[in-house]
């Protein structure tokens, strides 16, 4: 089984801002995730990404905001969008 590209969308916020979310299933978890997802979700302002969910393979599950890395537990694709459409919201709410 190949990687299977399951969600790559842009949605403009503002003509600043926008939001990119890119999911792929994997025929076997990437090293340091326990599920069989790779996925990207920033949020993009004036060209520098200040929110960014992201499995980047042996970092395992976590997000960036600004300059700052968290780990991120991972309980699903429903609750990772919602995770971070809240994290865009509440950036919105301080920007």
């Amino acid at each position: 089984m190949k990687a299977e590209l399951l969600l790559r969308e842009r949605h403009a916020l503002t003509t600043a801002a926008f939001v990119e979310l890119v999911v792929w299933r994997l025929p076997q978890p990437a090293p340091g995730s326990a599920h069989d997802f790779k996925y990207r979700l920033a949020l993009v302002v004036y060209g520098t990404c200040v929110l960014r969910y992201d499995n980047e393979s042996g970092k395992g599950d976590h997000k960036h905001i600004d300059d700052r890395e968290t780990t991120y537990r991972f309980r699903g694709l429903a609750a990772l969008q919602d995770d971070f459409w809240a994290d865009v919201e509440a950036w919105e709410a301080k920007a």
